[in-house]
């Protein structure tokens, strides 16, 4: 009777202490919280270092989201252009791709519309862009940033 009751007790001690690996920096899905804004204005709207590149920086950006996935990660952002029509979206890595500081950087550029659209609801303007990071790449990052034109949303590890 003494054997189970005591492998019982140190089965449930074990699992017990399996719920704090979940919100632990060892745990690689949660390398990445939750996005939070930064309010902030960008002087410069088009892409630099790219002057036959016509996009410019969207709006806002309402979120942005790190995925883990094998071998790195997926940045996903989603942003707000002032009516509807943009296209061409793009996260487009500042440095080319290297972190400054352990700060990844990533503008978020679109097109503008070919004719003159409406404003219409939020919903209906949202635009997606989204980028792999590789692990490699990820290793001496810190913090992901997404610029947009008015905000930014940064997530760090």
């Amino acid at each position: 009777m003494r054997l189970p009751v005591t492998g019982l007790l140190i089965v449930t001690l074990v699992l017990a202490g399996c719920g704090r690996m979940r919100e632990s920096r060892l745990n690689p899905f949660n390398w990445f919280g939750r996005s939070v804004e930064n309010t902030q204005t960008v002087a410069e709207g088009v892409v630099p270092g790219r002057p036959d590149d016509t996009r410019i920086l969207v709006a806002q950006v309402t979120d942005m989201e790190v995925a883990r996935q094998p071998g790195g990660a997926i940045v996903r952002a989603t942003g707000l252009p002032p009516t509807q029509g943009w296209w061409d979206t793009e996260l487009v890595a500042e440095n080319r791709g290297v972190p400054v500081d352990g700060v990844l950087t990533y503008r978020f550029v679109i097109a503008e519309p070919l004719k003159s659209t409406r404003v219409s609801t939020p919903q209906s303007r949202e635009l997606t862009a989204a980028t792999y990071i590789s692990d490699i790449k990820l290793a001496d990052v810190r913090q992901i940033v997404v610029l947009g034109a008015e905000n930014s949303r940064s997530s760090r590890r």
